[in-house]
């Protein structure tokens, strides 16, 4: 009898020791499995020069997390858990937090197609999701943007992704557009003339393409012509600040007038 209980203590030892064993093997080889997986995802990402850092990173946590998450429930069942009840549970628990985070899972959706598709990166001026700025940081969960006068705007990147987007900075080049008005009695061969020699002392208008100079409106006090040259992206408004002061400048050394709105004013008086 002795003997007997001896026995079934050794053979209960024995399968919960191998139960344990083969738990904890399993636990090791997926433990080493998940750091091979996550370190090769992201050396395969690395190597794609359309995918960012912070998205690399990410994809492989992800990678690495999901296989320990299957390992996790390897090592409960290989220890006799009955893991179908637990699994039921973490998926209902996964379901609430999803409902509760849903406007955070909305923005790292959002965040990861920005960073897969890249309609903006860091440095280029943008309007998006009803604001405009020099764009500085780009996550997962916000984007930061920089207003011309320095003020920081954080904004979801679920209000940008789910809006149109309008990047000043994509293009290398851009077209800088002047309308200005001269009188009725002005000459316009003269006024096209006089622009023309302004644009051709200025190094940073772009022979191609050339500008072009049109009679845009007939307007009620002027006739309006607009001018339009190409220049580099990067110097779009000191081209566009520095050429209308000249225009002004060269327009009244040629006798050129830029009128104003004026209105006739007709005074009737009644006798008594």
């Amino acid at each position: 009898m002795q003997g007997t209980g001896v026995d079934q203590v050794v053979a209960v030892v024995t399968f919960y020791g191998l139960r344990v064993l083969g738990g904890i093997a399993i636990l090791i080889i997926g433990w080493m499995v998940a750091r091979w997986l996550a370190g090769f995802t992201r050396r395969q990402l690395a190597k794609s020069d359309a995918i960012d850092a912070t998205l690399t990173s990410f994809i492989s946590d992800l990678v690495k997390y999901l296989v320990l998450a299957f390992v996790g429930i390897a090592v409960l069942n290989q220890l006799g858990v009955q893991t179908t009840s637990l699994i039921a549970i973490f998926g209902a628990a996964g379901l609430a937090i999803g409902l509760a985070l849903q406007g955070t899972l909305s923005d790292i959706a959002a965040g990861v197609m920005l960073l897969i598709f890249r309609p903006i990166s860091i440095g280029q001026y943008v309007e998006a999701g009803g604001k405009a700025g020099t764009v500085k940081e780009l996550s997962l969960f916000t984007t930061e943007l920089a207003t011309p006068d320095n003020v920081q705007i954080i904004l979801p990147n679920s209000s940008i992704w789910g809006a149109a987007i309008t990047n000043y900075s994509y293009h290398k080049t851009r077209r800088a557009d002047w309308t200005i008005g001269i009188s009725y009695g002005d000459d316009i061969s003269k006024a096209f003339d006089t622009a023309r020699k302004v644009l051709s002392k200025e190094a940073r208008i772009l022979p191609d393409p050339e500008p072009a100079l049109m009679v845009s409106e007939l307007a009620d006090s002027s006739v309006n012509i607009t001018i339009r040259a190409w220049v580099n992206a990067d110097d779009f408004w000191s081209v566009k600040f520095d050429l209308s002061k000249s225009f002004k400048e060269a327009f009244d050394e040629s006798g050129l007038v830029i009128p104003f709105p004026q209105r006739d004013v007709h005074i009737i008086q009644k006798s008594e």
